[in-house]
């Protein structure tokens, strides 16, 4: 079915006829960091059936939020990339973090995607004066990060060379972000892997956390 909008002048009615439908954003949020191919926007998204996310990835495009890309050799595929309109809904999915880490309810221990915890970490990042790199793997993605005195900013890329490197699942890696047990738990028990030093591993975790951000 076609999405008829609110037929409303208001801008942020405007905006939600591009962007509000069910998973629209989320779908936005898969593509944030880089193009991705379809099969790898449905696993960041377990909850959408396939047709659906078709749907959306022709009504993003449609809209002029996403486009089709080649990727390049060896891998022969097209992927969907957030062209500059899609990307410019950056502040609104951090502003939505912002947001929802302040309401009641919410469950870390539901699904998140590599993507949405590296764009969380973003948001919920204490800058440092010391600047550090890391990896992190999460299944088939895996992405290069910086942590420093502007905050966290990540990118895919296999971060083979970081002196940081991380991989787990995304909640397993999660819960070692933002929970309160040591990383040397999470270590112990399995559930993350580490390549370099625990100690400054768990320095650079400690810049992140869901507590609310207060006003000095």
């Amino acid at each position: 079915m076609a999405h008829k909008g609110y037929n409303e002048g208001c801008l942020a009615a405007h905006a939600l006829d591009l962007i509000g439908d069910r998973w629209a954003l989320l779908v936005i949020r898969e593509l944030m960091l880089g193009p991705k191919r379809f099969g790898l926007i449905k696993a960041g998204l377990p909850g959408i059936a396939s047709n659906i996310l078709t749907q959306r990835l022709i009504e993003l495009e449609a809209n002029g939020l996403i486009e089709r890309r080649a990727l390049t050799p060896p891998t022969a595929a097209l992927a969907y990339a957030l062209t500059p309109a899609g990307l410019d809904t950056r502040p609104v999915i951090d502003a939505l973090c912002r947001w929802g880490v302040r309401q009641p309810g919410h469950d870390p221990r539901k699904f998140i995607s590599p993507t949405g915890l590296m764009l969380s970490m973003a948001v919920m990042v204490r800058p440092v004066a010391a600047s550090a790199e890391a990896a992190f793997t999460l299944g088939a993605e895996s992405f290069e990060t910086c942590l420093g005195p502007d905050g966290f900013a990540a990118r895919p890329g296999p971060g083979d060379s970081l002196p940081l490197r991380f991989a787990g699942s995304g909640n397993a890696l999660a819960a070692a972000v933002y929970g309160s047990a040591p990383l040397k738990a999470h270590l112990a028990a399995g559930r993350v892997q580490l390549t370099g030093d625990p100690a400054a591993a768990q320095r650079f975790l400690d810049a992140f956390s869901l507590a609310p951000k207060t006003a000095a």
